[in-house]
Order: structure tokens, then C-alpha cells, then sequence
């Protein structure tokens, strides 16, 4: 693929600038202006419509966003082997600390003062959950049909109906309710550039004779990683979107762990950089150790990057449908509606009282003023080992 620069990095120039990024990647999505400074303002790897063009398919494909965009500039400049490199420069920091949370929690979650800090927390996550699903819904619902799908997708969920039957629905209601604008066609489709297309073959049949081995080696393990592949292909509207998916499989349906020690995953997701779909690497962990925590981060990932490579060089032909469109905007939709629900059954966890719930709205307060999703979990840490030790 050729780079869409007269610049063009090196795989370790690539590597080691996401790598950067990675470690002081707090905020998720909001990072991606971060990449567009980088990449386009000082290092002028892309120009600014290509960038902003493969921001728009990562919003449109299911995945986790900002790990997906990292790829999109590696594919973009030095083809797939450098969309790994990004991706996995990126992630890295991430996956290293949280299997470094996991172990220390595994080891100290019965201690006063962890159980303390875990008990303000959890008030903090609904806050989070809270502010997400004001903020998705927000930029996704546009009007009462909107409002509609959302609302349906709630009320299933809140049924304990299965979320991809759900996710389902809702693309079915979009294509029925929503009438998208008519996309200009006055410009003629880009040729197709079928060069990463082998390469996405090629990583989709090795995973599917990992798949295979761990069928036959460890059950177990296999049943998480199909899991947590499937959840990735279907949390449409970035790492949020996976949170009630993730809760309801491995809470509700397999009971592999209770849902305050879910909830505490994702305490820890939020205080390392990087998606919060890192939770995935405490989850295998927990369950099998570092090698389940490794196998979990490759499965939950796997997804994002293969769709990168995969739709890339159709995403224009794909954009210009119209019943894409609609689909992808009633997907959208149901996850606001499916947020809405975890804040509920999140609250449900929590042992209430008068400093849990001015620690909560202190928290959706400050994420409301736009204050960095970090410093609101370190500072309801350390406020937690304060009032309930």
C-alpha cells in the first residue's frame, strides 16, 4: 500500500510513536486528536482528509475506536505490517499494567484499605457509566425515532434478552425508521486497493486454527476467547459499547465472576491508559492466569484490527449505501439504550449511603465540566481511603 505521504516512517519510528501515545493515553476516544496532531500536524505522515476519513469508518465499524485509528495510520503509511506495529505499540502499555493490577489483585483484593478504595470506586464507575451514556446519547439521538430504538433497546435489556439479538433489532428498526440523507454521488468510487486483503485472510485463518487448538487443549479458555472475540465484532459505537455486553456474558450468562469483582475490572481499566476494553485482560487473567490474560487482550482486540484491515479498502463503496447507513444508526441507537441499563444494574452493586452517593454525583459533576476521566478516579481513590477505612 502506498503511503499516503511524500513522509513515509519506519515501523519503528510508527512503533515507537504510538508506543508514546500509549502511555499517556487516558480518555479513550479523545485521544484520537492527540493522533491527529502527531500524525498529521508534526510528523505529516497523512493529511488531514485522510485522517479524518479513517476516523469516520472506525466510528462506523464495531471495535474499540482509538485502537483502530492507530492501525488506520499505520495501514495508511507502511501497509499492514505497519498497522500492527501501531496497534500493538499502542495497546502495549495497557495490556502490561493491567496484568500487573490483575496480579496485585489477586493477592490483595481482601485487604481493608483495597476493599475501602474498591467500595468509593464502584460509586465512581456508575458516575463514568453515567456520563458516557449522557455523552453517547448526546451525538447519537437526533430525534424521537431515535429516542425509540434507544428506548426499545433498554426496556430488552432490561429483559436479560441476549444483546446481539438485541443489536440485531435495533439495525432491523433503523433500516425501517431512519431516513439518512442521500450521500452526494456527483464522485466517482475509488479503485479498490485489494493489497491488504491477504494479509486479513491470512491472520482470520490463523486465529481460526488458534481457535481450533484451544478447542481441543482447553475448553475453557476457548469458550472465553470466542466470547470475547464475538463481543468486539458486535460494540458498535467504540470500548463503552462492550461494557454491557462484557457484564451480561460474563456475570449474567457464565456466573465466572460476581458483579463487584467485574465492576472492579473496570475501575482498573479506567486508571490505565488505553481502552477500557482492557478490562478483557483482567477477566482472563483472573480466571487463568497471565496466559488467560494474554489469550483475553488478543481475542478482544483481534476483531478491531482485522476490520480495519478488511473494510479499508471498501469503506467509500460501503459509506455511499444507504441501508448501511441506516443500520449502522439504529446499532447506535440501542447501545445508548444498553448504556442506560448498566447504570442501573451497576447502582444495584453498590452499597448506598449518604458518601457514596455525594461521591458518585461529585464525580458526574466533574466529568460533566469536562474534568480527564483519570484524575477523577485517582482523586475518588484517594478521597475513598479517607472515608471508608
Amino acid at each position: 500500500m502506498e503511503p499516503s505521504s511524500d513522509i513515509q516512517p519506519s515501523l519503528g519510528q510508527l512503533f515507537l510513536s504510538f508506543l508514546r501515545l500509549g502511555m499517556t493515553a487516558f480518555g479513550g476516544p479523545s485521544m484520537i486528536a492527540y493522533f491527529r496532531r502527531v500524525t498529521v500536524e508534526q510528523k505529516h505522515w497523512m493529511d488531514m482528509e485522510t485522517f479524518d476519513n479513517g476516523v469516520a469508518m472506525c466510528q462506523m465499524i464495531p471495535g474499540a475506536t482509538a485502537m483502530q485509528v492507530t492501525a488506520y495510520v499505520g495501514l495508511k503509511n507502511r501497509g499492514v505490517p505497519g498497522a500492527a506495529v501501531c496497534f500493538i505499540g499502542f495497546g502495549l502499555p495497557a495490556f502490561l499494567l493491567m496484568m500487573v493490577f490483575a496480579a496485585l489483585f489477586t493477592f490483595t483484593h481482601n485487604l481493608p484499605a483495597v476493599v475501602s478504595a474498591f467500595k468509593g470506586l464502584q460509586a465512581i464507575i456508575v458516575a463514568i457509566v453515567a456520563n458516557a451514556t449522557l455523552s453517547f446519547g448526546r451525538t447519537t439521538l437526533k430525534n424521537w425515532k431515535q429516542l425509540l430504538i434507544a428506548a426499545f433497546a433498554a426496556a430488552l435489556f432490561g429483559l436479560n434478552v441476549n444483546p446481539v439479538v438485541v443489536i440485531f433489532l435495533a439495525a432491523i428498526i433503523g433500516l425501517i425508521l431512519a431516513r439518512p440523507k442521500q450521500l452526494p454521488q456527483d464522485k466517482p468510487n475509488a479503485p479498490v486497493d485489494y493489497s491488504p486483503i491477504k494479509s486479513f485472510l491470512a491472520i482470520l485463518g490463523a486465529a481460526m486454527a488458534g481457535f481450533l487448538l484451544l478447542f481441543f487443549f482447553d475448553r475453557n479458555i476457548f469458550n472465553l476467547t470466542v466470547l470475547l472475540f464475538r463481543i468486539d465484532m458486535t460494540a458498535f459505537g467504540g470500548g463503552f459499547a462492550s461494557i454491557p455486553l462484557m457484564l451480561h456474558e460474563v456475570v449474567d450468562v457464565h456466573h465466572w465472576m460476581d458483579a463487584a469483582t467485574f465492576m472492579n475490572g473496570i475501575v482498573l481499566g479506567q486508571v490505565t491508559p488505553g481502552p477500557i476494553v482492557i478490562t478483557a485482560t483482567f477477566i482472563g487473567y483472573l480466571l487463568y492466569g497471565p496466559w488467560g490474560g494474554l489469550i483475553a487482550t488478543i481475542s478482544i482486540f483481534l476483531p478491531s484490527f482485522l476490520m480495519v484491515i478488511g473494510i479499508s479498502p471498501f469503506f467509500d463503496r460501503l459509506r455511499a449505501s444507504s441501508w448501511f447507513n441506516k443500520a449502522i444508526r439504529g446499532v447506535l441507537c440501542s447501545f445508548v439504550g444498553l448504556l442506560f441499563t448498566v447504570i442501573f444494574r451497576f447502582a444495584s452493586y453498590v452499597s448506598w449511603d449518604l458518601r457514596t452517593l455525594l461521591l458518585a454525583g461529585s464525580a458526574l459533576v466533574a466529568l460533566l465540566l469536562k474534568v480527564d476521566v483519570f484524575w477523577v478516579v485517582v482523586v475518588g481513590l484517594i478521597i475513598s481511603l479517607k472515608l471508608f477505612i
